[in-house]
Protein backbone atom coordinates (compact mmCIF):
# COMPACT_ATOMS: atom_id res chain seq x y z
CA UNK A 1 0.00 0.00 0.00
CA UNK A 2 1.26 3.49 -0.86
CA UNK A 3 2.55 5.35 2.19
CA UNK A 4 0.13 8.24 1.53
CA UNK A 5 -2.57 9.30 -0.90
CA UNK A 6 -1.94 12.41 -2.97
CA UNK A 7 -4.64 14.80 -4.18
CA UNK A 8 -6.12 14.47 -7.64
CA UNK A 9 -5.48 17.38 -9.97
CA UNK A 10 -2.71 19.90 -9.37
CA UNK A 11 -0.62 19.94 -6.19
CA UNK A 12 2.84 20.70 -4.82
CA UNK A 13 5.09 18.07 -3.34
CA UNK A 14 6.48 20.19 -0.53
CA UNK A 15 9.60 19.34 1.48
CA UNK A 16 10.92 16.51 -0.69
CA UNK A 17 14.47 15.16 -0.97
CA UNK A 18 16.01 14.85 -4.43
CA UNK A 19 19.50 14.05 -5.78
CA UNK A 20 21.13 17.39 -6.51
CA UNK A 21 22.49 16.20 -9.86
CA UNK A 22 18.93 15.68 -11.16
CA UNK A 23 18.03 19.34 -10.72
CA UNK A 24 21.30 20.85 -11.91
CA UNK A 25 22.79 21.51 -8.48
CA UNK A 26 26.05 20.56 -6.82
CA UNK A 27 26.23 18.19 -3.87
CA UNK A 28 24.40 15.04 -2.87
CA UNK A 29 20.80 15.32 -1.63
CA UNK A 30 18.82 18.54 -1.35
CA UNK A 31 15.41 19.53 0.00
CA UNK A 32 13.04 21.28 -2.37
CA UNK A 33 9.42 21.60 -3.53
CA UNK A 34 8.08 20.18 -6.81
CA UNK A 35 4.85 21.33 -8.40
CA UNK A 36 2.62 19.03 -10.44
CA UNK A 37 0.28 20.71 -12.93
CA UNK A 38 -1.62 19.17 -15.85
CA UNK A 39 0.47 16.03 -15.57
CA UNK A 40 3.76 17.92 -15.80
CA UNK A 41 6.36 19.09 -13.30
CA UNK A 42 5.74 22.76 -12.61
CA UNK A 43 6.83 25.53 -10.30
CA UNK A 44 5.39 25.13 -6.79
CA UNK A 45 2.07 26.90 -6.32
CA UNK A 46 -0.88 24.52 -6.14
CA UNK A 47 -2.11 22.93 -2.89
CA UNK A 48 0.93 21.90 -0.87
CA UNK A 49 1.34 18.41 0.57
CA UNK A 50 4.09 18.15 3.19
CA UNK A 51 6.06 15.06 2.14
CA UNK A 52 8.27 15.16 5.26
CA UNK A 53 11.49 14.69 3.34
CA UNK A 54 10.37 11.81 1.09
CA UNK A 55 12.79 11.05 -1.74
CA UNK A 56 11.63 11.70 -5.30
CA UNK A 57 13.07 10.23 -8.51
CA UNK A 58 11.93 10.40 -12.12
CA UNK A 59 10.57 7.07 -13.37
CA UNK A 60 13.37 4.62 -14.14
CA UNK A 61 14.95 3.22 -17.31
CA UNK A 62 15.79 -0.53 -17.40
CA UNK A 63 18.01 -0.92 -20.45
CA UNK A 64 19.06 -4.58 -20.33
CA UNK A 65 16.38 -7.19 -19.65
CA UNK A 66 15.23 -10.56 -20.99
CA UNK A 67 11.45 -10.34 -20.96
CA UNK A 68 11.11 -13.43 -23.16
CA UNK A 69 12.92 -15.63 -20.62
CA UNK A 70 11.17 -14.21 -17.57
CA UNK A 71 9.34 -16.41 -15.05
CA UNK A 72 10.14 -19.83 -16.48
CA UNK A 73 11.86 -20.99 -13.27
CA UNK A 74 8.75 -22.89 -12.18
CA UNK A 75 9.12 -25.31 -15.09
CA UNK A 76 12.81 -24.85 -15.93
CA UNK A 77 14.98 -24.32 -12.83
CA UNK A 78 18.75 -24.13 -13.18
CA UNK A 79 19.99 -27.56 -12.05
CA UNK A 80 23.22 -26.30 -10.47
CA UNK A 81 23.18 -22.50 -10.61
CA UNK A 82 25.92 -22.40 -13.25
CA UNK A 83 26.11 -20.43 -16.48
CA UNK A 84 26.16 -23.61 -18.55
CA UNK A 85 23.25 -24.99 -16.57
CA UNK A 86 21.31 -21.82 -17.41
CA UNK A 87 22.24 -21.94 -21.09
CA UNK A 88 21.23 -25.56 -21.55
CA UNK A 89 18.04 -25.28 -19.49
CA UNK A 90 16.82 -22.21 -21.35
CA UNK A 91 17.63 -23.82 -24.70
CA UNK A 92 15.55 -26.87 -23.89
CA UNK A 93 12.65 -24.81 -22.53
CA UNK A 94 12.67 -22.51 -25.54
CA UNK A 95 12.45 -25.41 -27.95
CA UNK A 96 9.65 -27.07 -25.98
CA UNK A 97 7.50 -24.19 -24.78
CA UNK A 98 8.09 -20.76 -26.31
CA UNK A 99 4.93 -20.40 -28.33
CA UNK A 100 3.49 -16.98 -29.10
CA UNK A 101 1.00 -17.27 -26.23
CA UNK A 102 3.64 -18.41 -23.76
CA UNK A 103 6.04 -15.59 -24.64
CA UNK A 104 3.33 -12.93 -24.65
CA UNK A 105 1.89 -13.83 -21.26
CA UNK A 106 5.25 -13.99 -19.50
CA UNK A 107 6.44 -10.74 -21.09
CA UNK A 108 3.17 -9.04 -20.14
CA UNK A 109 3.59 -10.26 -16.55
CA UNK A 110 7.06 -8.69 -16.33
CA UNK A 111 5.84 -5.43 -17.83
CA UNK A 112 3.10 -5.20 -15.24
CA UNK A 113 5.71 -5.67 -12.50
CA UNK A 114 7.99 -3.02 -13.99
CA UNK A 115 5.15 -0.52 -14.35
CA UNK A 116 4.01 -1.03 -10.76
CA UNK A 117 7.56 -0.47 -9.50
CA UNK A 118 8.00 2.78 -11.45
CA UNK A 119 9.83 1.96 -14.70
CA UNK A 120 8.95 3.97 -17.80
CA UNK A 121 11.34 2.56 -20.48
CA UNK A 122 12.80 -0.90 -21.13
CA UNK A 123 15.14 -2.50 -23.63
CA UNK A 124 14.76 -6.27 -23.83
CA UNK A 125 16.90 -8.86 -25.55
CA UNK A 126 14.96 -11.54 -27.43
CA UNK A 127 16.39 -15.00 -28.06
CA UNK A 128 16.65 -15.20 -31.84
CA UNK A 129 17.98 -18.65 -32.73
CA UNK A 130 15.74 -19.65 -35.67
CA UNK A 131 12.82 -19.98 -35.67
CA UNK A 132 12.32 -18.14 -32.34
CA UNK A 133 12.87 -14.66 -33.73
CA UNK A 134 9.89 -15.08 -36.06
CA UNK A 135 7.72 -15.81 -33.00
CA UNK A 136 9.06 -13.35 -30.44
CA UNK A 137 9.54 -10.19 -32.52
CA UNK A 138 5.92 -10.02 -33.74
CA UNK A 139 4.74 -10.52 -30.14
CA UNK A 140 7.11 -7.79 -29.02
CA UNK A 141 5.68 -5.37 -31.58
CA UNK A 142 2.15 -6.11 -30.34
CA UNK A 143 3.19 -5.45 -26.74
CA UNK A 144 5.02 -2.32 -27.82
CA UNK A 145 1.72 -0.97 -29.18
CA UNK A 146 -0.31 -2.19 -26.19
CA UNK A 147 2.03 -0.51 -23.68
CA UNK A 148 2.50 2.77 -25.55
CA UNK A 149 2.13 5.65 -23.11
CA UNK A 150 3.01 3.47 -20.14
CA UNK A 151 6.37 1.82 -20.93
CA UNK A 152 8.45 2.68 -23.99
CA UNK A 153 9.97 -0.53 -25.36
CA UNK A 154 13.00 -1.45 -27.45
CA UNK A 155 14.16 -4.91 -28.51
CA UNK A 156 17.54 -6.37 -29.44
CA UNK A 157 17.95 -9.80 -30.99
CA UNK A 158 20.12 -12.27 -29.06
CA UNK A 159 22.32 -14.65 -31.01
CA UNK A 160 25.90 -15.82 -30.50
CA UNK A 161 28.77 -14.73 -32.72
CA UNK A 162 29.16 -18.22 -34.17
CA UNK A 163 25.95 -17.46 -36.08
CA UNK A 164 26.86 -13.84 -36.69
CA UNK A 165 28.29 -14.07 -40.18
CA UNK A 166 26.59 -12.95 -43.37
CA UNK A 167 26.17 -16.57 -44.49
CA UNK A 168 24.07 -17.50 -41.42
CA UNK A 169 20.68 -16.42 -40.09
CA UNK A 170 21.79 -12.96 -38.94
CA UNK A 171 20.93 -11.06 -42.16
CA UNK A 172 17.36 -12.35 -42.00
CA UNK A 173 17.18 -11.54 -38.29
CA UNK A 174 18.51 -8.06 -39.04
CA UNK A 175 15.56 -7.55 -41.41
CA UNK A 176 13.20 -8.35 -38.52
CA UNK A 177 15.10 -5.93 -36.28
CA UNK A 178 15.08 -3.23 -38.94
CA UNK A 179 11.30 -3.26 -39.30
CA UNK A 180 10.80 -3.05 -35.52
CA UNK A 181 10.48 0.41 -34.00
CA UNK A 182 13.25 0.65 -31.45
CA UNK A 183 14.99 -2.36 -32.99
CA UNK A 184 18.61 -3.01 -31.97
CA UNK A 185 21.06 -5.45 -33.54
CA UNK A 186 22.46 -7.71 -30.84
CA UNK A 187 25.25 -10.27 -30.54
CA UNK A 188 26.85 -12.47 -27.87
CA UNK A 189 30.59 -12.38 -28.56
CA UNK A 190 32.53 -15.60 -28.08
CA UNK A 191 36.31 -15.83 -28.57
CA UNK A 192 37.26 -17.01 -32.08
CA UNK A 193 39.98 -16.40 -34.64
CA UNK A 194 37.51 -14.77 -37.02
CA UNK A 195 35.71 -12.55 -34.46
CA UNK A 196 37.02 -9.31 -35.98
CA UNK A 197 35.66 -10.32 -39.39
CA UNK A 198 32.31 -11.29 -37.85
CA UNK A 199 32.15 -7.87 -36.16
CA UNK A 200 32.93 -6.03 -39.40
CA UNK A 201 30.02 -7.84 -41.09
CA UNK A 202 27.84 -7.22 -38.04
CA UNK A 203 28.45 -3.47 -38.08
CA UNK A 204 27.83 -3.34 -41.82
CA UNK A 205 24.41 -4.93 -41.24
CA UNK A 206 23.66 -2.41 -38.50
CA UNK A 207 24.56 0.44 -40.86
CA UNK A 208 22.45 -1.06 -43.64
CA UNK A 209 19.36 -1.13 -41.42
CA UNK A 210 20.11 2.07 -39.53
CA UNK A 211 19.99 0.46 -36.07
CA UNK A 212 22.26 0.66 -33.01
CA UNK A 213 24.09 -2.35 -31.56
CA UNK A 214 24.07 -4.08 -28.18
CA UNK A 215 26.47 -6.85 -27.15
CA UNK A 216 26.65 -9.48 -24.41
CA UNK A 217 30.38 -9.51 -23.68
CA UNK A 218 32.83 -11.62 -21.69
CA UNK A 219 30.38 -12.99 -19.13
CA UNK A 220 33.03 -15.20 -17.56
CA UNK A 221 35.76 -15.28 -14.94
CA UNK A 222 38.28 -16.48 -17.54
CA UNK A 223 40.83 -13.65 -17.76
CA UNK A 224 41.94 -14.76 -21.21
CA UNK A 225 38.54 -13.87 -22.72
CA UNK A 226 38.90 -10.38 -24.21
CA UNK A 227 36.23 -9.94 -26.84
CA UNK A 228 35.54 -6.47 -25.43
CA UNK A 229 38.97 -5.43 -26.65
CA UNK A 230 38.24 -6.78 -30.13
CA UNK A 231 34.92 -4.91 -30.27
CA UNK A 232 36.64 -1.64 -29.35
CA UNK A 233 39.39 -2.19 -31.91
CA UNK A 234 36.90 -2.91 -34.70
CA UNK A 235 34.75 0.12 -33.80
CA UNK A 236 37.84 2.33 -34.00
CA UNK A 237 38.99 0.68 -37.24
CA UNK A 238 35.63 0.94 -39.01
CA UNK A 239 34.56 4.27 -37.54
CA UNK A 240 31.11 2.83 -36.79
CA UNK A 241 28.97 5.65 -35.40
CA UNK A 242 25.63 3.90 -35.00
CA UNK A 243 25.81 3.39 -31.24
CA UNK A 244 27.50 0.55 -29.36
CA UNK A 245 26.69 -0.73 -25.89
CA UNK A 246 28.32 -3.70 -24.17
CA UNK A 247 26.94 -5.61 -21.22
CA UNK A 248 28.52 -7.71 -18.46
CA UNK A 249 32.29 -7.47 -19.22
CA UNK A 250 32.99 -9.68 -16.19
CA UNK A 251 36.43 -10.93 -17.24
CA UNK A 252 37.86 -7.42 -16.85
CA UNK A 253 37.60 -7.90 -13.09
CA UNK A 254 40.19 -10.69 -13.09
CA UNK A 255 42.56 -9.48 -15.80
CA UNK A 256 46.00 -8.03 -15.31
CA UNK A 257 45.53 -4.43 -14.15
CA UNK A 258 47.59 -2.82 -16.89
CA UNK A 259 45.89 -4.88 -19.58
CA UNK A 260 42.41 -4.14 -18.25
CA UNK A 261 43.12 -0.40 -18.05
CA UNK A 262 44.50 -0.41 -21.59
CA UNK A 263 41.31 -2.10 -22.81
CA UNK A 264 39.22 0.53 -21.03
CA UNK A 265 41.22 3.25 -22.76
CA UNK A 266 40.26 1.65 -26.09
CA UNK A 267 36.60 1.45 -25.00
CA UNK A 268 36.66 5.16 -24.13
CA UNK A 269 38.31 6.03 -27.44
CA UNK A 270 35.71 3.99 -29.33
CA UNK A 271 32.83 5.79 -27.58
CA UNK A 272 31.29 2.55 -26.31
CA UNK A 273 28.71 2.62 -23.51
CA UNK A 274 28.57 -0.06 -20.81
CA UNK A 275 25.73 -1.65 -18.85
CA UNK A 276 26.56 -3.61 -15.71
CA UNK A 277 24.26 -6.40 -14.49
CA UNK A 278 25.49 -7.03 -10.94
CA UNK A 279 22.62 -9.15 -9.60
CA UNK A 280 22.76 -11.76 -12.34
CA UNK A 281 26.55 -11.81 -12.41
CA UNK A 282 26.67 -12.26 -8.65
CA UNK A 283 24.33 -15.23 -9.03
CA UNK A 284 26.22 -17.02 -11.81
CA UNK A 285 29.89 -16.19 -11.49
CA UNK A 286 32.38 -18.39 -9.61
CA UNK A 287 29.87 -21.17 -9.01
CA UNK A 288 31.46 -24.48 -8.12
CA UNK A 289 30.53 -27.85 -9.61
CA UNK A 290 27.52 -29.57 -8.12
CA UNK A 291 28.47 -31.46 -4.98
CA UNK A 292 31.41 -29.17 -4.20
CA UNK A 293 31.16 -26.86 -1.21
CA UNK A 294 33.18 -23.68 -1.64
CA UNK A 295 32.42 -20.02 -1.00
CA UNK A 296 32.60 -17.92 -4.19
CA UNK A 297 35.58 -15.56 -4.29
CA UNK A 298 35.11 -13.66 -7.55
CA UNK A 299 31.78 -11.93 -8.08
CA UNK A 300 31.93 -10.67 -11.64
CA UNK A 301 31.00 -7.00 -11.44
CA UNK A 302 32.83 -5.07 -14.13
CA UNK A 303 35.14 -2.10 -13.53
CA UNK A 304 32.48 0.57 -13.23
CA UNK A 305 34.53 3.10 -11.25
CA UNK A 306 37.44 2.94 -13.67
CA UNK A 307 35.01 3.31 -16.57
CA UNK A 308 33.34 6.41 -15.15
CA UNK A 309 36.77 7.92 -14.46
CA UNK A 310 37.49 7.65 -18.21
CA UNK A 311 34.24 9.28 -19.22
CA UNK A 312 32.65 5.99 -20.29
CA UNK A 313 28.87 6.09 -19.83
CA UNK A 314 27.91 3.37 -17.34
CA UNK A 315 24.41 2.10 -16.56
CA UNK A 316 22.98 -0.65 -14.36
CA UNK A 317 20.01 -2.83 -15.18
CA UNK A 318 17.88 -5.80 -14.11
CA UNK A 319 18.96 -8.45 -16.61
CA UNK A 320 17.12 -11.74 -16.03
CA UNK A 321 14.05 -12.32 -13.86
CA UNK A 322 13.09 -15.67 -12.32
CA UNK A 323 14.70 -17.77 -15.01
CA UNK A 324 17.73 -20.11 -15.07
CA UNK A 325 20.16 -17.19 -15.42
CA UNK A 326 18.83 -15.48 -12.29
CA UNK A 327 16.32 -17.13 -9.97
CA UNK A 328 15.09 -13.91 -8.41
CA UNK A 329 14.26 -10.29 -9.30
CA UNK A 330 11.03 -8.42 -9.99
CA UNK A 331 11.81 -5.78 -12.63
CA UNK A 332 12.35 -3.30 -9.81
CA UNK A 333 14.97 -0.63 -10.51
CA UNK A 334 15.09 0.46 -6.88
CA UNK A 335 16.21 -3.08 -6.05
CA UNK A 336 18.82 -2.84 -8.83
CA UNK A 337 20.04 0.50 -7.47
CA UNK A 338 20.20 -0.83 -3.92
CA UNK A 339 22.10 -3.97 -4.87
CA UNK A 340 24.44 -2.22 -7.31
CA UNK A 341 25.32 0.28 -4.59
CA UNK A 342 26.19 -2.52 -2.19
CA UNK A 343 27.95 -4.79 -4.67
CA UNK A 344 29.86 -2.07 -6.51
CA UNK A 345 30.64 0.21 -3.53
CA UNK A 346 28.96 3.16 -5.19
CA UNK A 347 28.25 4.80 -1.84
CA UNK A 348 31.63 6.42 -1.11
CA UNK A 349 32.83 7.58 -4.51
CA UNK A 350 30.73 10.15 -6.36
CA UNK A 351 27.36 11.75 -5.72
CA UNK A 352 25.88 11.23 -9.17
CA UNK A 353 25.68 7.43 -9.49
CA UNK A 354 21.88 7.76 -9.54
CA UNK A 355 22.21 8.92 -13.17
CA UNK A 356 23.30 5.36 -14.05
CA UNK A 357 19.71 4.22 -13.43
CA UNK A 358 18.02 7.16 -15.11
CA UNK A 359 19.56 9.64 -17.54
CA UNK A 360 22.57 7.53 -18.58
CA UNK A 361 20.60 4.48 -19.82
CA UNK A 362 18.10 6.84 -21.44
CA UNK A 363 20.91 8.57 -23.33
CA UNK A 364 22.48 5.27 -24.37
CA UNK A 365 19.19 3.92 -25.72
CA UNK A 366 17.76 7.15 -27.06
CA UNK A 367 14.78 7.22 -24.70
CA UNK A 368 13.44 10.57 -23.52
CA UNK A 369 15.54 11.70 -20.57
CA UNK A 370 13.98 11.21 -17.12
CA UNK A 371 13.89 14.61 -15.43
CA UNK A 372 12.77 16.56 -12.40
CA UNK A 373 13.00 19.88 -14.23
CA UNK A 374 9.97 22.10 -14.79
CA UNK A 375 8.19 21.06 -17.99
CA UNK A 376 9.07 17.37 -17.75
CA UNK A 377 6.30 14.75 -17.41
CA UNK A 378 5.33 14.16 -13.79
CA UNK A 379 6.36 10.48 -14.03
CA UNK A 380 7.74 10.07 -10.54
CA UNK A 381 8.71 7.48 -7.95
CA UNK A 382 8.34 8.73 -4.36
CA UNK A 383 9.77 6.84 -1.40
CA UNK A 384 9.13 7.47 2.29
CA UNK A 385 12.92 7.32 2.85
CA UNK A 386 14.66 10.65 3.49
CA UNK A 387 18.26 9.60 2.86
CA UNK A 388 20.27 7.01 0.96
CA UNK A 389 20.69 4.79 4.01
CA UNK A 390 16.93 4.82 4.64
CA UNK A 391 16.27 4.15 0.95
CA UNK A 392 18.60 1.17 0.72
CA UNK A 393 17.81 -0.31 4.14
CA UNK A 394 14.25 -1.31 3.13
CA UNK A 395 12.63 -2.48 -0.13
CA UNK A 396 10.38 0.61 -0.38
CA UNK A 397 7.31 -1.56 -0.86
CA UNK A 398 5.09 1.39 0.08
CA UNK A 399 6.46 3.76 -2.60
CA UNK A 400 4.18 6.01 -4.64
CA UNK A 401 4.35 5.94 -8.45
CA UNK A 402 2.98 8.86 -10.44
CA UNK A 403 2.40 8.75 -14.18
CA UNK A 404 1.44 12.06 -15.76
CA UNK A 405 0.86 13.33 -12.25
CA UNK A 406 -1.61 10.60 -11.29
CA UNK A 407 -1.01 8.03 -8.57
CA UNK A 408 -1.21 4.60 -10.20
CA UNK A 409 -2.46 1.30 -8.82
CA UNK A 410 0.72 -0.57 -7.85
CA UNK A 411 -0.85 -3.98 -7.33
CA UNK A 412 1.63 -6.59 -8.52
CA UNK A 413 0.46 -9.56 -10.61
CA UNK A 414 0.17 -12.83 -8.71
CA UNK A 415 2.55 -15.62 -9.71
CA UNK A 416 -0.42 -18.00 -9.81
CA UNK A 417 -1.51 -16.33 -13.05
CA UNK A 418 1.27 -18.26 -14.77
CA UNK A 419 0.61 -21.63 -13.12
CA UNK A 420 -0.91 -23.18 -16.25
CA UNK A 421 2.20 -22.25 -18.27
CA UNK A 422 4.39 -23.95 -15.70
CA UNK A 423 2.36 -27.13 -16.22
CA UNK A 424 3.23 -27.20 -19.93
CA UNK A 425 6.69 -28.60 -19.29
Amino acid sequence: MDFTALPKGDFTLANVTVPACLIGQEGDLVRTDLGVKNGMIAAPGAIAVDMKGAMVFPAFVDMHTHLDKGHIWGRAPNPDGSFMGALETVGADRAANWSAEDVRRRMEFSLRCAHAHGTRAIRTHLDSIPPQYSISFPIFRELQADWAGRIELQAANLIHSGLGGLDGPLPEIAEEVGKTRGGVLGLVTNPSDDLADVLRDFFSLAEKHGVPTDFHVDETMDASVETLRTIAEVVIETGFQGGVVVGHCCSLSVQNEARAMDTLDLVAKAGIDVVSLPMCNLYLQDRTPEGTVRTPRRRGITLVHEMRARGIRVSFSSDNTRDPFYAYGDMDMIEVMREATRIGHLDHSRADWVTSFLTDPAATCGFDAPSLEVGAPADLVICRARSWTELFARPQADRIVLREGRQIDRTLPDYSELDDLMESA
